[in-house]
Order: structure tokens, then C-alpha cells, then sequence
């Protein structure tokens, strides 16, 4: 026998024989009840994942990873500051802009933040021209005074493509009946739809010229820069402050959205605790098996002692059983829920197709369907715990089968 008598022994207690096949049905229930559970945590992480991942990227498609901004009101010698930037590694892209609160007023009126941007460069930094409704990001142009509206914003204000839109600053003029603020008329040339409600109801876009003169600059506000990986933000920060000196202020997104996202990966982090609580329930079915097959080897294990089997070795051989157990329970778990989260887009809209029921309604919610992305370094987490799991259940009813004592099991044989 070449194989250890542990494992020889152990992998033998895991085939059915007429003595012990309800044993070995609570063995197949251990491994589906271990199975079904992996599955379920590796699709949950997998839907949070995804909700993540598309947040994150709705989010930085209109902030910035990186944003330069000057002590004072505008960025002076911005095209040195663009220039700098671009030199630094990560960097795929600068743009400056202008940043305007103001007040719209069509047929309603509602507050905006005014962002004034260079058309040719605001692709590199941002994915607004690409959730254009109507219109293009090229209709800004230098004194053209065209706006660019989010589509809440829109509604709000009830106007569409073509009417006209009265902006208002804070900025006051003097005038024979008092100071009064700063109002031009714009031309609505385009309606953009991000799906986040902060900018899709609080954000309007016009050309950086026009911002300008609208507020009275000279310059812009700051300049947005987009990275290559986002994780990346803090160092290319700390570069930029070394090298652009101490007349310029810089923000990553991680200043801006810090607690959005830490929440996310709190609720996260909970979500994954309780969900082990699950695979901790289907393995008491484990250690109930192995209670069973102890009670059942009584003869067996004593027979084994007196061969000179040591404790150590009987209680290796209902280890072996249990972690064989909880190895082919994550086998197919891990299966399962690769091929369910894979899939799992394509599947609810198979259901919704089928039922004529919307999970997530686009009328109601900004992400209408059901992300997921499969990170495996969380299923090496499920996969850890779950085998964890299962080797603490093997310890107590293999520390019983150590203390069977021959003479006391082999007594009424």
C-alpha cells in the first residue's frame, strides 16, 4: 500500500456500502448544501463587483482622477500646467476648465453647476460625448453661447434641443438702479444623460470661452486630468505637487468621493461576512455526517487500535473524509458560480423576456441591468473560508474517533 493508511482509509469511508448509505446521503447533501452555498457567495460578490465597477466608471465619467487648480480664481500659464501633466507617467489625458455656479431659468427655474470646457479636449479627461442624447460636444464652440443640458436637468428646467435658457452668475454689475447679477440667454444644442443623478440633474456644459467671458476670467478655474488606472491617482498627485510647486492646489477623486466609495466597500465586506455565515450553516450538516460514521466505525476504529493505529492516524482518517467532503463541495461551487456570474446578465434578461417582469426599471433606477464582474481574488477568499470551514467541522467528530477505547467498542461484538 503505497498511499498513506490515513488517506486509504478515509477515501474508503467515502464509497457507499449497504451498512452506511444514509450516511453517505448526508455526505451528498453536505457537498450540494457546501456547493449551493460558494455558488450564492461568488454571485453576490460578483453583482457587487459589478455595481461597483459601474459606479466608479459613471462617476469618473464626469470627475476627474486628477484635478489642478490655482490658489487663486483661475490656473495662470494653464498650458504649462497641461504640458507638465501630460510629461508624468499614468497620465492619458489634460484639459482645463471653467466652473461656474449660476442659476438656469426657462419655463422653471433650477440651480446648476456650469462647466466650461474645450470641446476637442474634454473627450481625454471625461466620457460625457458619449452619452450624448441629442446634439454634439462639437456644437460648443467659442461665442457660439450654446449649452449643453443633463437630461434631469432638461426635464426640470422643460425646455429641449433648440429652446432657450437664461443663465444667471454671481457676478453684479453696476447699474443706475443698483447692482444687478450677470444674465446671458443660451441656445439649448444638446442633451447628455451620464446616469448619476448628481450631474444628470445638476450639470450643464458650455464652451470654456464663453464660461470665461460669463464670468468675467481670464484663464480657467483648473484643469481635470484622466489616468490610465485610477489607483494610481495619490502618486501622480504627489508628483504634480513636486513638480508644478506651490502656486497650485491638486485633488484626486479619492478627496472628493473618499466615503462614496469606502461605503461601497464596507457594504461590501459586511455583505461577504454574512454570506460565510451561510457555508458556517452547511457545514453543521458536515459535522453531523461525521458524528454519524464515528458512531457507526465504532468496531472498525477500535479493530484499527488494536493493530496499533495511533489516535493521530484515526483522527486523519475522518479528516481526510470531511476536508474530501468540503473539497468537492467547493469544487462545484466554484463551477456553479464562475458560470453564473458569467452569465448572470444574459440570464435576467432571459427571465425578463420570459416573465414580462423588469428587475431594475429603467424609470426607477439609473443602472437598468444587472451588472456583474467575476474577480477571482474573491473566489480564492470563498474558497479559503469555506475550506477553513470545513476542516474546523472535521476536527471535534475526528477527536472523538481518537478517543474510542477497544475494549469498551469491541465489548458487545
Amino acid at each position: 500500500m503505497f498511499r498513506p493508511l490515513e488517506l486509504f482509509v478515509g477515501l474508503r469511508y467515502t464509497r457507499a456500502k449497504r451498512r452506511n448509505q444514509f450516511i453517505s446521503f448526508i455526505s451528498t447533501v453536505s457537498i450540494v448544501c457546501i456547493a449551493i452555498s460558494v455558488t450564492a457567495l461568488i454571485t453576490v460578490m460578483s453583482v457587487m463587483n459589478g455595481f461597483d465597477a459601474e459606479l466608479r466608471t459613471r462617476i469618473l465619467g464626469a470627475v476627474s482622477h486628477v484635478t489642478v487648480s490655482g490658489i487663486d480664481e483661475t490656473v495662470q500659464d494653464w498650458q504649462k500646467a497641461v504640458a507638465t501633466a501630460r510629461s508624468i507617467g499614468h497620465v492619458k489625458g489634460a484639459a482645463p476648465y471653467v466652473e461656474i455656479q449660476a442659476f438656469l431659468q426657462a419655463r422653471r427655474s433650477s440651480g446648476a453647476l456650469i462647466r466650461g470646457v474645450v470641446p476637442s479636449m474634454e473627450p481625454d479627461v471625461s466620457d460625457l460625448d458619449r452619452h450624448m442624447v441629442e446634439g454634439k460636444m462639437t456644437d460648443l464652440t467659442d461665442r457660439s453661447w450654446n449649452i449643453i443640458l443633463g437630461r434631469e436637468l432638461a426635464l426640470t428646467l422643460g425646455v429641449q434641443k433648440g429652446d432657450k435658457v437664461t443663465v444667471v452668475v454671481p457676478q453684479f454689475t453696476a447699474t443706475p438702479m443698483g447692482a444687478v447679477p450677470k444674465l446671458r440667454s443660451f441656445t439649448v444644442s444638446g442633451i447628455f444623460e451620464l446616469g448619476m443623478q448628481e450631474y444628470d440633474a445638476n450639470l450643464a456644459l458650455i464652451s470654456m470661452g464663453d464660461a470665461e467671458r460669463l464670468n468675467g476670467f481670464d484663464g480657467p478655474t483648473g484643469i481635470r486630468l484622466k489616468l490610465d488606472d485610477m489607483r494610481e491617482a495619490f502618486p501622480v498627485a504627489q508628483e504634480l505637487v513636486n513638480k508644478l510647486g506651490q502656486s497650485y492646489r491638486v485633488e484626486t477623486w479619492m478627496d472628493t468621493h473618499a466615503n462614496f466609495f469606502r461605503a461601497i466597500d464596507m457594504e461590501k465586506k459586511v455583505m461577504f461576512i454574512i454570506l460565510s455565515l451561510i457555508i458556517l450553516v452547511a457545514v453543521i450538516n458536515l459535522i453531523s455526517m461525521l458524528m454519524m460514521l464515528v458512531t457507526d466505525k465504532q468496531a472498525d476504529i477500535a479493530i484499527l487500535r488494536t493493530l496499533g493505529s495511533t489516535p493521530r492516524s484515526i483522527m486523519g482518517m475522518f479528516m481526510v473524509q470531511g476536508v474530501l467532503v468540503g473539497v468537492v463541495g467547493i469544487g462545484f461551487g466554484v463551477a456553479l458560480g464562475a458560470l453564473l456570474s458569467y452569465n448572470l446578465p444574459a440570464l435576467v434578461k432571459w427571465i425578463e423576456h420570459v416573465t414580462g417582469q423588469t428587475f431594475l426599471s429603467p424609470d426607477v433606477y439609473y443602472i437598468s441591468e444587472l451588472p456583474s464582474q467575476l474577480l477571482w481574488s474573491d473566489v480564492g477568499w470563498v474558497v479559503l473560508v469555506t475550506f477553513i470551514f470545513s476542516l474546523l467541522a472535521t476536527l471535534y467528530p475526528a477527536w472523538r474517533a481518537s478517543r474510542t477505547q477497544p475494549a469498551q467498542a469491541l465489548r458487545y461484538e
